[in-house]
């Protein structure tokens, strides 16, 4: 079965657009027929590289037009219809964006590395390894923020847990290299770093030593969580429990087998299977986000009323309610539509 990874290994996404309203069960020539709706000048069609459908989400198309104008005219177009064997169908033509969550921001607390290097040093060091993101000044108190892609944000995380569990000798030797010219004596130098081994460790989950862990970015866990009913069913087919740690856009999770009843290399599958799903949702979910800030009370609640109208028409649509903001996550259709559906309503009820 085609997915949206096609579209992203294409390097075609600005020349995409996603076509909803298909039926759900593939036809053999369908394809065909979207081909021949969207090359008719009257639909504002033009040169088309390829159709991808089926695809992973039922009754979507993909639709790759060689010329980035033309998808943007099918795109303005308000109608798109086909009248084939399979009745008349109104279709719902949207924008293919291949990075949705594509900048990651996360506040940083490298206060328990400050016993063993000049966080200053540490700092700079990340900066040389993940070049890719932006850090802001260190405060004081050793906190700092960084944005950045969530796979660099998924790299630095990860660095900084291998290093807050290093051995002791690894420790040893970076503090080593980060505190050039202290003149400690070494006896008291070992003590200190041993202190801090230990203090560091146990700011370490015990799952992350014992278990295996993941990280994830959090709109992609959310989703997972509560829309694909498979990550609890595998958690119980395979006993094992999930520790899950939500830090602002970063989701750490630490899976560990439960007592008792356990399979072989539980965590490991359990680990591979996570990975693997979350990977293919961080390129099929959209994002859509209607902001609060700046509105008055009537407008906030006309919006969460709103998306609650919607709530059981758009079963596949997660809807993440925040003080400032309403996140709207789901496949590039629904959240498409599901916005366009939210504006309507309000409309109707500002008149």
């Amino acid at each position: 079965m085609a997915s949206v990874l096609n579209v992203k290994e294409s390097k075609a996404s600005e020349r995409t657009v996603v076509v909803a309203g298909l039926p759900a069960r593939p036809w053999s020539d369908l394809s065909t027929i979207v081909k021949i709706h969207f090359q008719d000048i009257k639909n504002e069609g033009g040169s088309i590289e390829d159709v991808i459908y089926p695809t992973r989400t039922k009754g979507v198309a993909y639709v790759i037009f060689k010329e980035q104008k033309v998808a943007e005219n099918v795109i303005r177009k308000k109608k798109h219809s086909l009248a084939e064997k399979f009745g008349p169908m109104e279709l719902t033509v949207s924008c293919f964006c291949e990075k949705v969550f594509s900048s990651v921001k996360a506040i940083l607390d490298l206060s328990v590395f400050r016993s063993q290097v000049v966080l200053e040093t540490l700092v700079m060091d990340l900066q040389r390894k993940i070049p890719a993101l932006c850090f802001s000044p260190l405060d004081r108190n050793g906190r700092i923020s960084v944005q950045g892609s969530f796979v660099a944000i998924k790299r630095l995380k990860e660095y900084l847990l291998l290093k807050a569990s290093f051995p002791l000798e690894k420790n040893r030797h970076f503090i080593g290299e980060g505190k050039k010219g202290n003149r400690q004596s070494p006896r008291r130098s070992l003590q200190r770093s041993r202190t801090s081994l230990e203090s560091l460790r146990s700011s370490v989950p015990e799952t992350i030593r014992s278990g295996e862990m993941l990280v994830l970015d959090t709109d992609v866990f959310l989703y997972l969580k509560k829309k694909i009913e498979l990550y609890e069913s595998t958690l119980k087919k395979f006993h094992v429990l999930c520790q899950e740690r939500v830090d602002g856009e970063i989701t750490t999770i630490c899976i560990k087998n439960a007592q008792g009843g356990s399979l072989p290399n539980s965590e490991k599958i359990v680990k591979e299977f996570i990975e693997k799903y979350s990977h293919s949702l961080h390129f099929e979910l959209r994002k859509e986000t209607f902001v609060l800030e700046g509105k008055n009370d009537r407008e906030k609640i006309n919006i969460k009323l709103a998306c609650e109208q919607l709530r059981s028409k758009y079963l596949q649509v997660l809807i993440n309610f925040y003080k400032t903001h309403i996140d709207i996550i789901g496949s590039s259709s629904d959240t498409y539509s599901f916005k366009k559906e939210v504006k309507k309503l309000i409309r109707q009820k500002v008149r």
